[in-house]
C-alpha cells in the first residue's frame, strides 16, 4: 500500500444522515393547505442521534414555513439544527424556514435536520403541522402491526431477533411491501405475506433497540410506523470460538478451522464438531476436541473435508458444541460451478456489512480501514475518504444487481450526501462568490519549508465560466461535490467549526507542496474558527496574509466523484434490466448533478490558459482555461462569518493519468438519465472523453505501462518548463505529478485503478483507442505477474526513464524513449482485485483467453488470503520509522513548522518547531498496535500488520461479482 490521495487545499464542516422512515403519510391532498413530513433517525449512538426531516408542501405555494411537532419523551432535546431555525419548549419543537428555503411551491420539498440527545429511549414523533395545518393525514393509509417479538423482550448478544408483522390495506387496495427498520435504519423489505425478517448479530447496548415496520399499499401510500422496543444484553455465557467461520473447498478437497474456548473451563471439556445441516458430502475431523484449564484459549485444528462426489455450489453447516458453552457454526461451501464467484462476493459483502467487523461507524459511515493505526493517505484508520464512499456505492450496486434490493444503494448515496457532501449550512457564504475573480493567487512551492506562501493580489486570475450556469441550473450557489477527508470518530477533536465534540468532522492534511509526505502533514479543521492551532488557527502555516479571517474550505477528489458516477451508471443499468429503474432514479439524478460540478476539475487552478509560462500570462476567459482532463482536485471556500462578503473557488493545474475516468465521461455525455442538466455539460464531457483517451496514448511507455501526467503550472508558479520538455496540448510532461514522497507514478495500483475504468469503457463501446492501449498494457502487466493456485505476485513499485514525445494528435508517436521497470512485486489484495476486474472486462470484449485465465487465477489465489473479516495479507511497514522524525533541513524530512510558530492540537499536543508526526498525534500511543511500532522506533524489527482497508475489500468483492456476471460458465 502506498500514499495515494493527495489534496492541495483545506476543507471543513460536518453533516449527518442515515436511512429512515415515514412516520405517517397519505395520498396528496390538493387543498389550499396540505403537507407530508418524513422524519428519519439518520444515525444514533448512546445518548445522541441525528434527525433528518423532509417537508413536502402538497397545498398552495407558501413564502415561508413553520414546522411544529412534539417529542414523545421528555428527555429528547434538539442540540443543533441546520436548514432552519430550531426552538424547543418542553417537548414541543418549532422549526422556521431559513431565508433561502422558505418558498415552497405545490409539491415542492424542503429538507432540515438536527443533532439531538435523549435519555433511555428515542421514540419518533407521530404528529406534525406546517403553518398550523396537520400533516400526514392517515385516513386512507394502510396499517401495520409487529406481532413478534413482544415489547421489552430481552436477548443476549450477539442476538438473533426474528421480527414478524401483519399489514392491512384500506379501500380494496393491496399491500405492496413491508419495510423493517431498527431505530429508523432500514433492515430489509418484504413483498409478500407472511412479512418477516430475522435481524442477526445484534450487539448489546444499554438503551432499547426500537424495531419498526412500515407498510406500503398498491398506490404507494405509507402506513404509520409500528414500533416495538427490545433489549439486547451482553452475553455472560462462555462460548466456543471458530476461525474462520466460513470455508470453501473443492470436491475431494479440505480446509482447516481453528477451534478454541472464550473462557477457561473448570475441568477438561469435550467439544464435538459435526455436520448439522446441508450436504452430506461434507464432514469434520476429528469429531471431538478436548480442552483443559491450561489450553482452552489455544486453537485446535479441525479439518473440513468434501468427498469427490460433492456437488459444486453445495453448502453444509458444521456445529461445534459443548456443555455449558454457546455453540459456534462453520459454513462450508463446495467450489466450482457458475455461482462460485457470486457466492464469494456475497460472503465478502456480508463480512463488510457485518457490524461486528467494524467497517462502518455508528453513524453508518465507512471507515478507511477496520484498524486504527495506519498512515498512508488518511493518517488514521478511522478517518475516511470520498474514495471509500464511492467504493461503497459500487459495492451496493453489485448487491442490487444480485438481489434486486436497491434500498442499500440509495441509503449509501443519502449517507454520502449528508456526511461528506457539504450542506448549505457548511458552505454558507457561496452567494458572495465573484466568478470574475475566483481566488487570490498564491504560489505552490516544492518544499514544505517554503511555506506559508504569500497571497499576491497583483497576479491576474481568469474568470470562472461554470458558476453562473450551475447556479442558474440548480437554483443555489452551493457546490455539490464530496470533500475528500473526514475524521469519522473525531479522533483529533476539531469537531464541527471548532465545537470540539461533533463526530464525522471535515478535516484536511496535505497542503504544502509535492514533497510533503503523509508523515509531514499538520492536520487541520476544514472550518477554521481559530478555536485550535495558533492565534490564526492553522491558516498561517499555509498562506501568508496581512490578516486572517475565520473560514471554511473544502477539497474535492475528482477520481472519487467520477467513481460514484460510474457506480450509478451500473446501478441504473442493472436496475433497468430488472424493471426497477425508478428505484434508483433519485440517486442517478444526483450522480448526474455531481458530474455537472465535477467539470471544475477541468480547469487550471487560477483559470489561466494552457501553456501559461509566467504569472503575468493572459488570464483565461470563457472556457479557454479548461484542459478537458480530470485534474488532481478542485476546491472552494469562503468566510465563516455570513456577513462577510467573500468566497473563492480554484481548479488544479496538474492532471495525473491515474485520475482519468473515461467511463464517467462516456456516461455523462451519452446516457440520458446521467446527462447533467447544465446546457453545456454534455458537450464538455464529450470533449473530455476524447482528450482523456488521447492522454492515455500520449503517456503509454514503450513497454505498455502509463506514465505520470502533465501540468500547466511548472513548479507550482507558472514557470517556463526546461527546454525540450514534451507537451500535451501545451501542458508540460511531469514524471511524478502532484507528489514526490513517494513518487505518484510509482504505485502499480494507479495503473490498475485507471486502466480498469478504461477497460469498462472498452467493454461497453469497443472503442479502438481504448483497445489499442489495453492491447499493449495487458501483456506487459501479465509478463510481470506470477499467479499460482493459492498465491500470486504482481507489480508493486515502478520506476521510469525517458519521456514521451510531444503529442501529435494526427500521428501519435510510439514513445520509444519512455520506459518503465518493475522494481518490486507484492500481494496487495485490493490492487489484485482491481487488476482482475480490468482483465475480466478486457477479456469479455476482446476474447483474450490469457486475460480471462489470469483474472480467474487472481481471484482464486486471493481467496487463499481469506480471514474472518474479509481478505488480508501480512504487510511489513518499514516506513513507520518516520513517525518520530523531526524536521531535518539537510534532507527536508520531518514536519516543518516555521520558526516562532506555536499552537496546540485540540488534545493539548503542542505544535512547534522540532515536533514529529506522533508528537502532534499522541493519541496513537494509546492504540493497541502502538507497542510494536514503538519497539521498531527503539531499534527492533519493522512491524507487521494485517489491514482490512474498505476500498480493498470492495475491489476484491466486486472482482468476483463482475467475473461471475461476464463469465457465468466460469
Amino acid at each position: 500500500m502506498r500514499a495515494r490521495l493527495r489534496r492541495a487545499v483545506a476543507a471543513s464542516g460536518a453533516a449527518v444522515l442515515g436511512a429512515g422512515l415515514v412516520l405517517s403519510a397519505a395520498a396528496p391532498a390538493h387543498a389550499a393547505a396540505g403537507c407530508t413530513v418524513v422524519y428519519r433517525v439518520a444515525s444514533q449512538w448512546p445518548g445522541g442521534f441525528t434527525g433528518d426531516i423532509t417537508i413536502t408542501n402538497t397545498g398552495d405555494p407558501v413564502s415561508s414555513w413553520r414546522l411544529e411537532y412534539d417529542f414523545p419523551d421528555g428527555a429528547q432535546r434538539v442540540t443543533q439544527g441546520w436548514n432552519g431555525t430550531y426552538a424547543q419548549s418542553g417537548q414541543h419543537v418549532t422549526v422556521t424556514s431559513a431565508s433561502w428555503n422558505g418558498s415552497l411551491g405545490t409539491n415542492a420539498t424542503a429538507n432540515t435536520g438536527f443533532n439531538g440527545s435523549f435519555g433511555s429511549a428515542n421514540p419518533v414523533p407521530t404528529a406534525f403541522t406546517l403553518n398550523g395545518t396537520a400533516c400526514n393525514e392517515t385516513a386512507q393509509a394502510p396499517t401495520v402491526d409487529i406481532t413478534a417479538p413482544a415489547a421489552n423482550t430481552r436477548y443476549a448478544a450477539p442476538a438473533s431477533i426474528p421480527i414478524t408483522a401483519t399489514a392491512q390495506a384500506a379501500n380494496g387496495r393491496t399491500i405492496s411491501k413491508v419495510e423493517f427498520y431498527h431505530d429508523g435504519i432500514l433492515l430489509t423489505s418484504d413483498t409478500s405475506a407472511p412479512y418477516a425478517y430475522t435481524w442477526t448479530g445484534v450487539p448489546s447496548q444499554s438503551a432499547a433497540y426500537h424495531l419498526q415496520a412500515i407498510a406500503y399499499d398498491s398506490d404507494g401510500v405509507k402506513s404509520p410506523t409500528a414500533d416495538v422496543p427490545v433489549f439486547v444484553d451482553a452475553s455472560t455465557a462462555p462460548a466456543i470460538v471458530v476461525n474462520p467461520s466460513t470455508v470453501t473447498l473443492s470436491p475431494g478437497g479440505t480446509a482447516t478451522v481453528g477451534v478454541s474456548l472464550s473462557k477457561a473451563p473448570s475441568a477438561s471439556t469435550s467439544v464435538s464438531i459435526a455436520r448439522s445441516a446441508g450436504s452430506s458430502a461434507v464432514s469434520a475431523s476429528p469429531g471431538t476436541l478436548t480442552f483443559s484449564t491450561g489450553n482452552w484459549n489455544t486453537a485446535q485444528t479441525v479439518t473440513v473435508s468434501a468427498t469427490g462426489a460433492a456437488e459444486a455450489g453445495a453448502t453444509a453447516t458444521l456445529t461445534a458444541s459443548a456443555t455449558g458453552y454457546d455453540p459456534a457454526t462453520v459454513t462450508a461451501r463446495i467450489s466450482g460451478g457458475t455461482s462460485e464467484a457470486d457466492a464469494r462476493f456475497t460472503e465478502l459483502y456480508n463480512d463488510i456489512k457485518d457490524p461486528s467487523n467494524g467497517y462502518f461507524s455508528p453513524e453508518g459511515v465507512p471507515y478507511h480501514s477496520i484498524e486504527t493505526l495506519i498512515d498512508e493517505a488518511p493518517d488514521h484508520g478511522h478517518e475516511t475518504t470520498s474514495e471509500a464512499f464511492s467504493y461503497w456505492l459500487w459495492l451496493e450496486a453489485e448487491h442490487g444487481r444480485m438481489t434486486e434490493d436497491w434500498a442499500p444503494f440509495n441509503a449509501a448515496w443519502q449517507t454520502m450526501e449528508k456526511y461528506i457532501i457539504p450542506s448549505h449550512a457548511d458552505q454558507p457564504t457561496n452567494a458572495n462568490y465573484n466568478a470574475g475573480s475566483p481566488a487570490t493567487y498564491a504560489a505552490e512551492h516544492p518544499l514544505p519549508s517554503q511555506y506559508p506562501s504569500q497571497l499576491d493580489n497583483s497576479v491576474a486570475v481568469g474568470s470562472d465560466p461554470l458558476a453562473g450556469e450551475l447556479r442558474s441550473t440548480y437554483g443555489t450557489p452551493d457546490i455539490y461535490g464530496m470533500h475528500w477527508l473526514l475524521d469519522v470518530d473525531n479522533t483529533y477533536g476539531f469537531g464541527h467549526c471548532g465545537d470540539g465534540t461533533t463526530r464525522v468532522a471535515y478535516i484536511n492534511t496535505f497542503q504544502r507542496g509535492p514533497q510533503e509526505s503523509t508523515f509531514e502533514t499538520v492536520p487541520q479543521p476544514s472550518c477554521d474558527t481559530f478555536a485550535f492551532g495558533g492565534p490564526n488557527g492553522y491558516l498561517d502555516l499555509f498562506t501568508g496574509d496581512q490578516s486572517y479571517a475565520r473560514q471554511w474550505k473544502y477539497t474535492d477528489a475528482p477520481d472519487a466523484d467520477a467513481r460514484a458516477v460510474q457506480a450509478a451508471y451500473w446501478a441504473l443499468t442493472w436496475a433497468t434490466e430488472q424493471g426497477n429503474a425508478s428505484a434508483v432514479s433519485a440517486s442517478v439524478a444526483n450522480a448526474a448533478k455531481m458530474g455537472d460540478y465535477l467539470r471544475y476539475s477541468f480547469y487550471d487552478k487560477y483559470f489561466k490558459t494552457p501553456g501559461c509560462h509566467s504569472t503575468s500570462c493572459t488570464p483565461g476567459s470563457g472556457k479557454n482555461s479548461s484542459n478537458e482532463l480530470m485534474s488532481w482536485y478542485y476546491a472552494w471556500g469562503g468566510a465563516y462569518d455570513t456577513s462577510a462578503g467573500w468566497a473563492w473557488r480554484i481548479g488544479s493545474s496538474t492532471s495525473h493519468f491515474g485520475y482519468q475516468n473515461p467511463m464517467a465521461a462516456y456516461v455523462l455525455s451519452t446516457v440520458s438519465a446521467l446527462t447533467p442538466r447544465s446546457p453545456t455539460a454534455k458537450a464538455d464531457w464529450q470533449a473530455s472523453l476524447t482528450r482523456q483517451l488521447e492522454f492515455y496514448r500520449w503517456l503509454q511507455s514503450s513497454e505498455g505501462a502509463i506514465a505520470g501526467g502533465a501540468t500547466n503550472s511548472w513548479n507550482g508558479d507558472y514557470e517556463t518548463p526546461p527546454a525540450g520538455t514534451p507537451t500535451f496540448y501545451d501542458l508540460a510532461y511531469v514524471e511524478a505529478p502532484v507528489y514526490h514522497d513517494p513518487p505518484s507514478n510509482r504505485w502499480f495500483g494507479m495503473q490498475t485503478w485507471s486502466l480498469e475504468r478504461l477497460a469498462e469503457y472498452y467493454y461497453l463501446t469497443g472503442n479502438a483507442t481504448a483497445k489499442a492501449v489495453l492491447d499493449k498494457w495487458v501483456p506487459w502487466a501479465l509478463a510481470n505477474s506470477t499467479i499460482g493456485a493459492t498465491s500470486f505476485s504482481i507489480p508493486s513499485d515502478l520506476s521510469w526513464t525517458g519521456a514521451p514525445a510531444t503529442w501529435n494528435p494526427s500521428s501519435p508517436a510510439a514513445n520509444t524513449g519512455l520506459h518503465v521497470s518493475v522494481t518490486s512485486h507484492g500481494q496487495d489484495l485490493g490492487v489484485a482485485g482491481s487488476f482482475a476486474k480490468l482483465l475480466t472486462y478486457y477479456a469479455a470484449k476482446s476474447g483474450n483467453t490469457a486475460a480471462k485465465t489470469a483474472a480467474k487465477g487472481l481471484l482464486d489465489a486471493i481467496w487463499a488470503y481469506r480471514d474472518d473479516k474479509g481478505v488480508s495479507v501480512t504487510e511489513t511497514r518499514a516506513d513507520y520509522n518516520r513517525m518520530d522524525d523531526v524536521y531535518d533541513p539537510s534532507t527536508g524530512q520531518g514536519i516543518y513548522i516555521p520558526p516562532g510558530w506555536r499552537g496546540t492540537m485540540p488534545n493539548g499536543d503542542v505544535i512547534e518547531p522540532g515536533v514529529s508526526f506522533v508528537d502532534i498525534r499522541s493519541f496513537y500511543k494509546d492504540d493497541p498496535d502502538w507497542p510494536k511500532v514503538q519497539a521498531y522506533l527503539d531499534g527492533g524489527p519493522a512491524p507487521t500488520f494485517n489491514y482490512h482497508r474498505f476500498w480493498a475489500q470492495v475491489d476484491v468483492a466486486t472482482g468476483y461479482a463482475d467475473f461471475a456476471r461476464l463469465f457465468p460458465n466460469g
